[in-house]
């Protein structure tokens, strides 16, 4: 009961923040301009949408964007925000004093970020549909039949599940640096290190390009070099040390206000 009231509390906290707004915008920006575009040039919507591989070309597309940047930085964003709600209102020391231990307040806090990541996926996902959808329907031509919801939601979750890594270190940085600019700017570095990495073998050491090669798992042109061993295990592993770490960084902390 103490968890689920405190559940309770820290969501509705989120409703004065730019999480959920965050959320929402970062899940349908690529599907909008996918929208845009294609009815930018609507004459080649009835064309398009003849293909065999629609949505599974759409949905990799789609994806792209997805998860080299907006999933990672979500995942950063996302925490920052969740954990700045106390800072920002002075109210760490109210949080102290409830009957709550500090598991419970640690993972109620872990509970809604990684909720809110999983809209953000499930969102998405919406989104790849109606980018289909949407410019079919404007064009007066029928809409592609047979989309893949169970194969696409099984590659999200597997996307997702590459994302908690994130999470759980920016959570444990947020907990623990009162300003927003060091887990924002820590992540936003961790995710450039990443990025620049992805064609060597350092790469495999940074979780934050966790979401950048499963999507370039299967790329012939040898623009990352894709780990040997399975990368959503290894997300498992950090993300489960990582909120290790966190939780005793956060309980050992001295100033608790």
């Amino acid at each position: 009961m103490a968890f689920t009231d405190s559940l309770r509390s820290e969501w509705l906290k989120t409703r004065r923040s730019l999480a959920s707004a965050l959320v929402i915008v970062g899940a349908g920006f690529t599907p909008a301009v996918v929208i845009g575009a294609r009815l930018l040039h609507a004459d080649r919507i009835a064309a398009l949408s003849a293909r065999p591989d629609f949505w599974p070309a759409l949905w990799h597309n789609c994806w792209e964007s997805m998860a080299i940047f907006f999933l990672p930085m979500g995942a950063i964003l996302t925490a920052a925000l969740v954990t700045q709600i106390e800072v920002r209102n002075n109210a760490w020391k109210q949080v102290h004093v409830l009957p709550l231990t500090p598991a419970v307040v640690f993972l109620s806090k872990l509970a809604v970020i990684v909720g809110l990541m999983a809209q953000f996926v499930a969102l998405f996902v919406a989104g790849v549909y109606l980018a289909g959808a949407l410019p079919a329907l404007a064009a007066g031509t029928a809409i592609p039949p047979e989309f893949p919801l169970a194969s696409f939601a099984h590659e999200a979750a597997f996307y997702f599940l590459d994302a908690l890594p994130v999470v759980a270190i920016q959570y444990a940085l947020g907990l623990r640096f009162k300003s927003f600019l060091v887990p924002v700017g820590a992540g936003f570095l961790a995710w450039v290190a990443a990025l620049a990495a992805l064609a060597s073998k350092w790469g495999a050491m940074l979780p934050y390009a966790y979401t950048m090669y499963d999507f370039l798992k299967d790329d012939r042109h040898g623009k990352a070099a894709v780990p040997p061993f399975d990368i959503h295990a290894a997300a498992a592993l950090w993300c489960a040390a990582a909120l290790v770490v966190g939780f005793v960084l956060f309980v050992t902390k001295r100033e608790k206000g």
